[in-house]
């Protein structure tokens, strides 16, 4: 390792020495506001060094590529960024309402958020599973930090099974491949798998299922999604703001980087296995959110319908729809993030704002804050000019041109269906009466994050180019 690699390592060190400092100033002031502050210089300083990097073009890998620091990664990081600013402004009175611990709660969003760089920049899959387990480890105590709170417990441990669960299938399939091929490179696995004539071989598929099972867990496709409405629901709302986008985007950054580096000569054999758990995910999410009368879990349900609508761009196999998807997860982290933020705005000692109840007659004590909850609940329907209707319609046209034109009419049905628990979400805000006087939990951070979210919602749904372009140049070069 020489001065480049330490280089192209800064972002990561830079995050993890802030990690380290946000514990460490815990103990040294009493105004807590001053670790979050904190927290926003480090991700500032991390940001700003990686794009002195890209600006000066120090672009490459590490160790051999064990470690790539690119375009395609850089994205990722980017939606990491916006995910950790956009949280730790939304929970400035949030965990003061909460009563619950500073110093280890933005330590640990610091952390989960260096194992989502690591899992973007992998070229190995002992790196990627590195990441990934810092990653997880980190979110499984956030889910559970409020302590006192029996439901918050119980989403940490259901959380935890089921991750540990989704880890042994991802070593299952490392060492199923590193056994075919004797590496675990990503590069070194797609011309062994190929030199070795192993690309139609069944224990090549094998590891390929493990691999899809694990990270299937990760972005909560059907029928990984078991832990998702629990765990969304028993988490403290800011972090189940940040785990419904930072680890669901740091899954697909894997399957785009595994997929489409290790396996694309088998993309084929992966098309079809995504293709009926893409159309399983879809129908799940968008049906049993109908029922949901909680915001939270209606919302978790939601989450696993669009990681259906997002995986498609990946079973088209091609850098266009690797685009799309990407693109729809830029989109994703601004409206979900928002509509989120609307329901802490609700929260207060003697209100958990969860209940759809909570929200009737919005609109005529707080038009404003109603105002944003419809901007947010239109663009996860899907409805122009947000940015929503933009993720969609590009993720469904390069499904259509790779002739995945059946499965484009399912999901465009499903999203028809889910019109009905997002409207109606509008319709109690806009249509029914106020009952109990509800006091909103504003702050000057909640304010700049719904400022921030509104403001992408509405431009990118008007200038989708704005994104699209950056996205082609990330992946496309």
């Amino acid at each position: 390792m020489d001065l480049q690699d330490l280089r192209l390592l800064a972002p990561e060190i830079v995050f993890i020495l802030f990690a380290l400092i946000l514990l460490l100033l815990d103990l040294m002031v009493k105004r807590k506001e001053v670790i979050a502050l904190t927290g926003l210089v480090g991700v500032g300083i991390s940001a700003y060094i990686n794009y002195r990097l890209v600006k000066m073009g120090w672009l490459g890998g590490v160790l051999q590529d064990v470690f790539l620091f690119d375009g395609y990664s850089n994205f990722f990081k980017l939606i990491f960024y916006i995910n950790l600013v956009l949280t730790i402004l939304i929970s400035l009175r949030y965990m003061k309402i909460e009563q619950t611990s500073y110093g280890e709660y933005y330590c640990l969003l610091f952390f989960a958020t260096s194992g989502m760089m690591i899992m973007a920049s992998a070229g190995d899959l002992i790196v990627l599973y590195l990441g990934l387990e810092l990653m997880a480890l980190s979110t499984y105590v956030l889910a559970g930090i409020i302590r006192r709170q029996r439901r918050s417990a119980e989403a940490a441990m259901k959380y935890f099974f089921l991750g540990a669960f989704s880890s042994a299938f991802l070593l299952y399939g490392i060492a199923i491949v590193y056994g075919l091929t004797g590496t675990t490179h990503l590069k070194g696995i797609a011309s062994g798998l190929h030199e070795l004539g192993l690309l139609n071989n069944p224990i090549t598929l094998l590891g390929l299922v493990f691999f899809i099972i694990a990270f299937g867990f990760k972005i909560a496709l059907v029928p990984f999604h078991m832990w998702a409405p629990d765990v969304y629901e028993g988490a403290p709302t800011s972090v189940t703001a940040f785990m419904s986008v930072g680890p669901k985007a740091a899954g697909f950054a894997v399957i785009g980087r595994v997929f489409f580096d290790a396996f694309a000569e088998l993309d084929i054999q992966w098309s079809a296995i995504l293709v009926p758990l893409a159309i399983l995910t879809m129908a799940t999410g968008s049906i049993l959110a109908l029922s949901q009368r909680n915001i939270k879990r209606m919302l978790a349900y939601s989450s696993i319908a669009h990681a259906g609508y997002a995986i498609l761009g990946i079973i088209t196999g091609t850098a266009e729809g690797l685009v799309s998807t990407m693109n729809y997860l830029m989109i994703y982290t601004f409206m979900n993030i928002g509509a989120f933020s609307v329901v802490i705005l609700l929260r207060r000692e003697d209100l958990l704002g969860e209940d759809l109840e909570d929200y009737a007659g919005l609109s005529k004590e707080h038009p404003v804050a109603a105002a944003l909850m419809l901007i947010f609940m239109f663009s996860l329907t899907g409805i122009p000019p947000t940015a929503g209707f933009i993720a969609k319609f590009y993720v469904f046209m390069e499904a259509i041109y790779s002739g995945y034109v059946p499965l484009v009419i399912v999901a465009v049905l499903f999203s028809v269906v889910s019109a009905f628990f997002y409207l109606r979400v509008v319709m109690y805000m806009y249509m029914k009466e106020p009952g109990e006087r509800v006091e909103l939990s504003m702050s000057g951070g909640m304010g700049i994050a719904l400022t921030i979210t509104t403001i992408m919602v509405i431009l990118l749904g008007i200038y989708p180019s704005l994104l699209l372009e950056f996205v082609r140049a990330s992946v496309l070069g």
